[in-house]
């Protein structure tokens, strides 16, 4: 069974083969076509209601979701700006925590009831909207230019990982897997006690903006670029057990937990590149 590092996919609804779902590039034939003949046509697993998924419900599932976290950020995020020349933070915080902590609750009941539903989705995609628009409203105050530089880093990592997934030029093996699984677990044990020891005032230099805060940004930014790697090869397994096509849209949500990750990474370490 493959294992992704993004803990959206690893709980995965299983096809009829039994594999998890979740990806975008055919091993047989072309990427986003069914196999050639031989191979077997992706079948729907037994009693499940609807087509087989394919890459195009997987890109536009994901589209529309990028798409609503997009339009709610930049209003957000205007917002934020015109409420911070008020002088009134209190409303950004409390924007940006309700955003935060709604946008926890669902991707939480997402995950672990392993709900393919485009309401969801999309409402998880729009309380990360209010979340990052918020949070880059502030930044793009302090640091002007900073909210586009940080959208189109994400974007470039995120299609350079395409790239490089749909050639092969890194192939994803069960050591990878493993080795990402480990990365991941290991990043987030670090950031986990980071915050601790910083809730009792103890300074451990990986937030703020130091030579080894810049150093620790571009691991985590690196371990999430991968990520994309194991999400992409999920995606694919679900395309080819033919799970149902209103599963798209669990693929969609688990492909905006990393890139919403990833951009508020990238986010933090041009803020600390602006500061030296």
């Amino acid at each position: 069974m493959r294992t992704s590092s993004n803990p959206a996919f690893r709980n995965l609804p299983r096809g009829a083969a039994g594999a998890p779902y979740a990806g975008f590039q055919q091993p047989h034939g072309q990427p986003g076509y069914p196999p050639p003949a031989g191979y077997g046509a992706p079948q729907a697993p037994s009693g499940a209601a609807g087509r087989p998924m394919t890459v195009d419900d997987v890109v536009m599932k994901t589209g529309a979701s990028l798409g609503v976290t997009l339009l709610t950020g930049v209003v957000t995020a205007v917002w934020a700006q015109t409420q911070a020349a008020a002088g009134s933070m209190g409303a950004i915080t409390g924007a940006m925590i309700g955003g935060m902590l709604v946008g926890l609750v669902l991707s939480l009941v997402i995950i672990f009831k392993q709900m393919a539903s485009a309401p969801m989705t999309l409402a998880y995609a729009a309380a990360e909207g209010v979340f990052l628009g918020a949070l880059t409203g502030v930044f793009e105050m302090l640091y002007p230019g900073i909210a586009l530089q940080a959208i189109l880093g994400t974007a470039a990592v995120f299609v350079v990982m395409l790239v490089v997934y749909k050639t092969g030029a890194v192939k994803v093996t069960p050591k990878f897997r493993k080795w990402m699984i480990g990365a991941l677990g290991g990043v987030l044990v670090v950031m986990l006690v980071n915050l601790v020891l910083g809730l009792f005032g103890i300074n451990t230099g990986l937030r703020d903006g130091s030579g080894l805060a810049i150093v620790f940004s571009l691991v985590v930014i690196g371990i999430a670029a991968f990520s994309f790697l194991l999400d992409f090869d999920m995606a694919d397994e679900a395309i080819r057990q033919g799970m149902p096509a209103k599963f798209a849209w669990f693929v969609a949500f688990g492909l905006l937990v990393t890139l919403v990750w990833l951009y508020l990474e990238i986010l933090r370490l041009l803020s600390y590149l602006q500061n030296d």
